[in-house]
């Protein structure tokens, strides 16, 4: 079984394309940071460390103010963890550091599993971060979902509301077009329909020897 990692900046359509191709092959799609979630939630495999790393910073970061790293259900406040990120430079790194190898691992077991299981086609992993976080050496083909910047500006102003400036941050953190380009094997370009983009995909998973569920 063959494993796909799909990446692509932020406005570039990564989901909706990933909803065709659910739809349409015999696969399973997990989304990082649906991963991460679930794993920071209440049982989830990193929730006490987490909280543990989130409560050795103080509760106000020098602001006076004070908020529980948990809310009343025992969910991670993340409104809270996102302030003490901002306020405490090292505190990002350290999460990341605990999340990532977290989701990395739970990728590789569900892999596994289903391997074993022989019932799927493929299986694909979506994250912005895929290339940063060395995804290369373990999926076996690497897809960039690509849109030209113009587009992709209109659709998160449209979308998502952010203002230029934002969005101006956003694409400033994210890799560049040469980057992306120089550490895939495949280019969706999704730039205009989404009809155009999903033959895109069918033509890529065709040549792969991926066929589509038959109805």
């Amino acid at each position: 079984m063959k494993l796909i990692g799909v990446t692509g900046g932020v406005g570039c359509g990564k989901s909706e394309v990933l909803r065709y191709i659910e739809t349409n092959y015999n696969c399973r799609i997990e989304f990082s940071d649906e991963i991460a979630r679930a794993l920071e939630a209440p049982g989830g495999a990193i929730y006490e460390s987490l909280i543990r790393l989130l409560e050795q910073y103080p509760a106000d970061g020098g602001t006076g103010q004070k908020a529980a790293v948990t809310l009343g259900d025992g969910r991670i406040n993340n409104p809270e963890m996102a302030r003490r990120i901002f306020s405490e430079p090292d505190l990002l790194q350290k999460v990341n550091d605990l999340v990532h190898p977290a989701v990395r691992k739970y990728i590789v077991d569900e892999f596994k599993k289903e391997s074993e299981a022989g019932r799927l086609d493929f299986f694909v992993i979506e994250a912005a971060l895929l290339i940063e976080c060395g995804y290369r050496e373990l999926v076996d083909d690497m897809w960039y979902i690509y849109c030209d910047e113009e587009e992709r500006r209109r659709r998160l102003r449209s979308s998502r509301g952010y203002s230029d400036e934002k969005i101006d941050n956003i694409l400033r953190s994210q890799l560049s077009e040469e980057a992306f380009r120089s550490n895939v094997d495949v280019v969706i370009d999704n730039s205009g329909s989404i009809e155009d983009s999903c033959r895109q995909v069918d033509q890529v998973l065709a040549a792969g020897g991926f066929r589509k569920k038959t109805v």
